[in-house]
Formats: structure tokens, sequence, C-alpha cells
């Protein structure tokens, strides 16, 4: 069982990934934006995070960059409705494992945990 960290700014999204997360067996914390997201990966060593892209006061793209700044290694999974080449390559060129497109299935999530979790 891992700790998976899940940063959305949309409580019912993050209650779609939390279900499929634990359904998974895993457990599961909760960042409602980047800057969140970042105290939490400081505080509680997770060991995967999942987060959106679109988000108030730090969004995903920041998040990503203040991860590497800080030294934090955690592969983070990005979930975004903007699948864009250029989306994509930009979250790859700062770090992120994967990217799914938003609303993933149960399935997409658990496997992109399982696959982020043997990267380590």
């Amino acid at each position: 069982m891992a700790l998976i960290l899940i940063t959305d700014d949309a409580a019912f999204a993050r209650r779609m990934i939390r279900k499929a997360v634990e359904a998974g067996g895993h457990e599961v914390i909760e960042a409602g934006n980047g800057k969140e997201c970042l105290e939490m990966a400081a505080a509680h060593s997770p060991d995967c995070i999942m987060t959106d892209l679109l988000m108030p006061e730090m969004d995903g793209f920041t998040l990503l960059k203040s991860l590497d700044e800080k030294g934090i290694k955690i592969p983070v999974i990005v979930l975004s409705a903007d699948i864009q080449d250029s989306a994509q390559k930009k979250c790859q060129q700062l770090g992120a494992f994967m990217m799914l497109k938003k609303p993933p299935k149960a399935p997409e999530i658990q496997d992109a945990i399982q696959k982020a979790l043997s990267s380590k």
C-alpha cells in the first residue's frame, strides 16, 4: 500500500480520483492547489502525486517546477483535460512521470500508479 497525494481544486474530481486510488489499495491525502500540495509533499513524503494543471494559487506547471527546485523526487502523474502536445511536452520537461486525460477511468489511474511506483 502506497500513500498517494491527490491535488485538484475541484472537490468532486478529488472524490472520484480518491475512489479509484483507494480501490487499488492505497491511502490518500488531498490538496486543493499546488501550494497545499507542495506543503503536504514535504510533510508527508507521499509515494506518488496526482495533480491537475489548472488550479488557483499555484498551477500544476509551477508545482512541477517547485518540486524539482526543492529536490523533492516523487513521481507525478498529471491529470488534465488539456492533452495538447505542447502541454504534454511542457509537463515532461518539468519532470512529470505521466499525463492522463481527464476524467481518467479507475483502471487507468490504478495502472498509472503501479507504473509510477515501479519507477522509483
